[in-house]
Formats: structure tokens, C-alpha cells, sequence
């Protein structure tokens, strides 16, 4: 009997410990699981990317004269199905990028280290706001693939 009572008392606690986890787990929440069965989950469609047909060559200027010119390639990152309006738009959008550029060479974007983060932020950001005034909403991102600078 000594040695009956503590399996007893064991197996009495292991069943009451089973019970009252059993009685006190949270409730499941119907509301979120008939959410989540009455709307499948879209699938993310990519994003597209539409490279610009030519690159851009921008003069930089030192006291009237050309010190060095700056060449650069510029992908757009849209919204699916938009490749045909962006190239439709085309011309507008280089007349739009072009003085963003000569305007960031003015400023002395394009001299010393002129591919530094927060340089580059500043000419990504001014590029998005021109494309999305002649683009609208279909522009995700500025994507600057090719840049380079010759010195004269």
C-alpha cells in the first residue's frame, strides 16, 4: 500500500493537471477562422520592369566649360501591365528625367562622390516624382542600373 499511494497520488495529479489545461485553453476565435476561410489570399502579382531606351549623357559644367560628362541608364520598376503606357509616354518622361538631371549637375549632384547613399537617394527620389507627374501611380521605383562619370 506504501507504495501504491504515491503512483496514485501521481496519476491523480497528471489527470488533473490534463483537466484543467483542457478546461482553462482560450477558446479558437470563429470569427478569424471563418474570416480566413471566406477570403482566399490574392497571390502578389510581380512587378514589372521597363528599361528606357537609351541612356542619359548630362554635362557637368565648371565655370562655363565642360569638366566632365555623366552617362547613366535608368530601368522604371511598375505595375503589371503597364510596359506599353510607360513606352507610349516615352518621350515625355526623358524630357521630364532630363532636367530633373541637368538640374541635380547644377546643383553639384555629379561632382566629388557623387554616387554616395544619400546623393543618390536624393536624385532616385527627384526622378520619382517627375515620373509619377507624367506616369501616375503605375511607377513603383527609380532603378539607376548604369551610372559612370568621365572627367574631361
Amino acid at each position: 500500500m506504501r507504495k501504491l499511494l504515491p503512483i496514485l497520488l501521481a496519476l491523480l495529479g497528471l489527470g488533473a493537471g490534463i483537466g484543467a489545461g483542457l478546461f482553462l485553453r482560450p477558446a479558437p476565435d470563429a470569427a478569424a477562422e471563418a474570416h480566413a476561410e471566406a477570403e482566399p489570399e490574392e497571390p502578389e502579382v510581380p512587378p514589372e520592369y521597363v528599361k528606357l531606351t537609351n541612356q542619359f549623357v548630362i554635362p557637368v559644367l565648371q565655370d562655363g566649360r565642360i569638366d566632365a560628362m555623366v552617362i547613366l541608364s535608368i530601368n522604371l520598376e511598375v505595375t503589371a501591365g503597364s510596359t506599353e503606357a510607360v513606352f507610349a509616354q516615352e518621350p515625355k518622361l526623358r524630357d521630364a528625367f532630363l532636367q530633373v538631371l541637368f538640374d541635380h549637375a547644377n546643383a553639384g549632384g555629379f561632382r566629388g562622390s557623387f554616387t554616395d547613399g544619400a546623393n543618390m537617394i536624393n536624385l532616385r527620389t527627384a526622378l520619382h516624382e517627375v515620373a509619377s507627374e507624367v506616369l501616375g501611380d503605375m511607377v513603383k521605383d527609380i532603378l539607376i542600373v548604369d551610372i559612370g562619370r568621365q572627367d574631361s
